[in-house]
Parts: C-alpha cells; structure tokens; sequence
C-alpha cells in the first residue's frame, strides 16, 4: 500500500515502506474535469474518441483491475472507512461506477467501532480481487494489522459479500493469481516478495515461497499484482512513489527476471506525482492497459490509464506522449459505456445507501436510517468529531467541488453537533450547536491528530450566526487540486438560494502521510446525552 505524496523529491526523504512507517508507530463519466473529447457523426449521437486522465478524479489507492468477460472491475484502499474495499465497474475501462463492497463491515476488532480503540489508517490498505471461472466466483484478499488475511467470496461482484476465511499469515500488498488449473496464488510482501499456494478451498496455504530479493539500489519494491499471460507468470510491483517494475518467470516459483516499467515518469496532473501501483488488465479484444494511481494530496490518490504494448520477448511498455503519461489518450477499442457521473443529488429515499458511501469506521446501526432522508441519531457523546460514531463520508470529486447538505435540525438535543465536515488528520466543519433552546451556525476549525493519529485538537469555534429557520442548507467549497495552499470555503442558507459565508477559508493539510484524501463528511455527535436526531433530505456535489 504505497503512493505517499505529491511528487518523488519528497519521497527521498522518507526511504522505506509504509508499513514500516506505522509498524514504527508513525503513525463516469468522471466528473468535468476529465472531460472526454466527443466528434460528431450521423444523427444526433456521437462517438468518445479520446479520454482523460485521471479518469476518476477521486481518491481510489492501490487500485486493481480484473476483467470478466466484457465486464471490468476496480478495487481499492479504503483504511478505516466502513464498508471497505469497493467495487467499481466499468465497460470500456474509462466510465466507472459503484457497485457494491467486498467487505461489508471492518469486523477485524472494536477499535473499528471507535470503542476502546481507534483505526484510523489501519483496515483495508492495497488488497486484491480476482474471479475464480471453475466456481464463477468472486475472491477478495486483504491483510489487516500485519496480523492475518481474510478472504471474502461473492458470486455477484456487487454483493452480497460474506466472509470466506481468516487465514494465519498477513499477505501484504497482496496480488492473487488464479491460474488456468485453478489453483490460487498469491504474491506478496516489502522487499522481499514471496508467492504463497492456497488450498483448492481458499481458506489454508499449502506453499509458501519467497521469489524475489529486491536489489538494494532499487531499495524497496511492495504493491504485488501477479498475473499469468502467455504462459508467463509475472508479479508488478512499485517502487513508492515514483516506480513501477514487473519480475518475469516461467514458473510461479521463480526463478524471476526483473524489468523497470517506469522511474520518475511525469503524469498527468499538474502538481501531482508519478503514476505508480495499481494493475494491468486486457480487453477481449486482445490491447492492454495499465491502470496507476497519481499521488494528488490533499484530495488523495487518483486512477490514471495508459495503453500498454509489448516487446517481443515479452516485457510491458507504457505508451507515452512527449515522454510523459499522457493528459489524454484514444479511447480504448472499446464501445463507450456512460454510466451516471459520480457526482450528483442523494435524497436518501432507498431502504440502503447508496454504494458511494462509506461511514468513517463502523456506524452503530440502531441509530441511523434512510427512506425518508438520512436519520442520524447520536451514536457517541464525545467532545471530539473523530470519536463520534455514525460519521457518513463522500469522496470529494475533483479538481474542485461543492457539497450542498439540507438539514433538518428539529430533532436536536441540548449539546448536540451536526453539520457537514471537510474530514481529514486537520479538519474543519460548518454546521449546528445546539445549548439549550438555541441552535446556532457555526464555522469550525483547529481538528487535528498527531502521527499516531491521537486528537491533538478539538476544535476552534471561528464564526457563528443565529439559526432562525426550520431547516437549514450547509456547504463547503473544496479546492482539491495537489499542492499546499489549497482551500476550503464554508457557507450556509436559510432558503436553499441564497448562501452567507461563514469563517475563514480553511487550507488543506497536503501531507501524505494519512494516506486517504479529505472526504465531506455529515456528522451527529452528542456532547451532553445521547436522544437527539437529525434528518439529511438532501446531499449533493456538484463541480
């Protein structure tokens, strides 16, 4: 699980793995701004003929990309954010949309429920999907804590998911591998890579090899994707957060040849790093891609696409534009497939949420519903929005967005808080005090962690204005686009129109070292006594 900053100078600073860094306690269309260009031809339709990256300007770390048929899934890193692990489709490996999760719920400890405990970048780092065809069934593989691995099954990409097994060895950075037999594999580790044989069950290890020692000019190699194509057998790994090299060998056993894909390449966002991690995934027709992340902070880690071509004696070459990881692309030989942009209105009116959200550890579900708007009843009393249960995140959507929340606050008890956060290690928040009879507006900064993600800060009330309506509009303006310096500007509406601001702009902390970008994020969190509620009739992001 790699990909740590903006760009690879800094990375020199920081040499070794991120597990190293927390062992040690340091601890679609996709949206306007990847527009697709669009020619005319008979009629009134038109034909995609280029894309851009990134092609998903939102935080999706550690991707992989497994193709079934002519059908495309991506997973990635979800830490602490519940439920983890999400699955992503897509037909022509540019518009992608949410389906479902493969890990329902982080039922790895209680500091998953923010009781006696916290996870925060702990849970679901770079973990692995893979489609079994002898079962027609879905496999996850995930280590967490550097404790153990557990495995999730589903014959339905989109769920339901259940648990399959827990398995006694932590596979990190894993990369399964179901071979034409059917037997699974599974790559993994820092440096020193191993390859581990899974029973036929897939619930027990039956082999374990190390392969590959990474050569100490290199220095570390993690992030394991383990392929089998053209009877070769191939583990592609990065070189946080600035390479990407792929081993090579005849058997899954090695011994492997080792070949640089990538060092120090330009991507595609301005201000953002090299594209590294991810995966290479084929089209039935036969072309190849490789799907990267770019470092992005502070809006986090966003998938890039890139043909792919290779040499005759069987190693992958990334297609570049003026030696660069191109801006754009032509789309692949693929049939357009527009999905609803990952943006949009959520009126909350299904019995479920929507895939696009994930809570921020596990929500206690007696105090939360949907149907009729978003119902969030204190789950926590707690002076601290980190320890607040029932905490609904959204990935903000990129290069800048707007999230517009219209609350209704008649439920509220004495000492409540509930509004919409710009979530993060230094966050800031615009929404409701209630102290006794009276409800005011307020712009909140000042909430911050330390390295070991401890809170370090509660909150600076900075602004304030009478709520004098029933109802009240709450948003935050977020400028996402990597580099320091970024902002967020906060205002509210007592009508739905027109909008005050309220408090400074907050900037963003750009620091990688949290991992995940900045999420919006709707809060209720009692400071005096659990009773009060309040009702979401309506969350929207707009560009």
């Amino acid at each position: 699980m790699t990909g740590r900053e903006t760009g690879p100078a800094r990375w020199l600073d920081h040499p070794g793995s991120r597990r190293r860094l927390l062992a040690g306690g340091a601890g679609v269309l996709a949206g306007a701004a990847a527009a697709t260009a669009f020619i005319p031809f008979a009629g009134a339709e038109a034909q995609q003929t280029s894309y851009a990256n990134p092609v998903v300007w939102q935080d999706f770390a550690d991707v992989e990309v497994i193709r079934v048929g002519a059908d495309f899934y991506m997973t990635a890193s979800t830490m602490h954010y519940s439920p983890g692990a999400p699955v992503l489709h897509s037909r022509d490996l540019v518009n992608w949309e949410f389906i479902g999760h493969s890990v329902p719920r982080l039922d790895f400890g209680s500091k998953y429920d923010l009781s006696g405990g916290r996870g925060y970048v702990r849970g679901i780092w770079a973990s692995t999907i893979a489609y079994r065809p002898s079962e027609s069934r879905y496999y996850w593989l995930g280590q967490i804590d550097f404790a153990r691995s557990y495995m999730y099954t589903a014959t339905n990409p989109a769920g339901p998911w259940t648990r399959h097994a827990e398995l006694s060895r932590a596979y990190y950075d894993a990369g399964m591998l179901v071979d034409a037999d059917g037997t699974m594999y599974v790559a993994y580790g820092n440096g020193q890579i191993s390859v581990a044989q899974l029973s036929a069950d897939g619930k027990s290890e039956v082999r374990n090899q190390q392969v590959f020692t990474t050569p100490s000019n290199i220095g570390t190699l993690e992030g394991s994707r383990f392929y089998k194509i053209n009877g070769n057998y191939y583990i592609f790994l990065t070189r946080p957060a600035n390479g990407q090299y792929i081993l090579k060998s005849s058997s899954p056993w090695g011994p492997y040849e080792l070949r640089q894909v990538l060092l120090d390449m330009r991507g595609p966002i301005s201000g953002g790093g090299v594209p590294h991690q991810g995966g290479l995934v084929s089209t039935p027709g036969g072309a190849w891609h490789y799907m990267a992340f770019v470092d992005a902070y502070p809006g986090g880690r966003m998938p890039a696409l890139a043909p792919i071509t290779w040499t005759s004696d069987g190693w992958p070459q990334v297609t570049t534009v003026n030696g660069a990881w191109g801006s754009s692309y032509p789309f692949p030989n693929l049939t357009p497939a527009p999905v609803p942009p990952l943006t949009g209105t959520d009126t909350f009116t299904s019995s479920a949420l929507a895939a696009k959200w994930e809570w921020n550890h596990n929500p206690d579900d007696t105090k939360w519903s949907t149907g009729s708007g978003l119902r969030l009843q204190t789950a926590t009393v707690t002076n601290d929005l980190y320890n607040a249960r029932n905490t609904l995140t959204h990935r903000i959507q990129g290069p800048s967005s707007t999230a517009t929340v219209e609350l209704d606050p008649s439920g509220m008890a004495d000492g409540d808080r509930a509004g919409l956060a710009m979530l993060r290690d230094a966050s800031a928040w615009i929404g409701l005090r209630r102290d006794g009879a009276a409800t005011r507006v307020v712009m909140t900064d000042g909430l911050t962690m330390d390295g070991n993600w401890n809170t370090t800060g509660t909150g600076t009330e900075r602004a304030s204005a009478d709520l004098c309506s029933s109802r009240v509009w709450l948003r935050v303006t977020a400028d996402i686009r990597p580099g320091s310096g970024r902002q967020a500007q906060f205002s509210y509406s007592e009508n739905g129109s027109a909008f005050v601001p309220l408090g400074p702009a907050f900037t963003l902390n750009s620091n990688w070292t949290f991992f995940m970008g900045y999420r919006f994020a709707v809060f209720n969190y009692a400071t005096r006594a659990l009773g009060g509620a309040v009702t979401v009739n309506r969350f929207t992001v707009d560009t």
